[in-house]
């Protein structure tokens, strides 16, 4: 989204590269920081509604009689 911005920013104004800093350098980590707790949340949630389990390898299959 940010990207998107900038993109439209930078095509209809043209601004100097030092005003894509102040504005887009902030931007992005003040909403990266605000949606860690929600994106954070969606996963648990996704976890439980799927009741995820700990990782397991799987377990080989039982070796057959025709081997030698």
């Amino acid at each position: 989204m940010v990207v998107v911005a900038a993109l439209v920013t930078e095509v209809k104004v043209s601004p100097p590269y030092w005003v894509h800093a102040v504005l887009w350098l902030p931007l992005t980590l003040i909403l990266s920081l605000g949606l860690l707790r929600p994106a954070k949340a969606l996963m648990i949630a996704l976890q439980y509604r799927h009741r995820a389990r700990e990782g397991r390898l799987a377990t080989p299959p039982p070796p057959s009689e025709d081997a030698p």
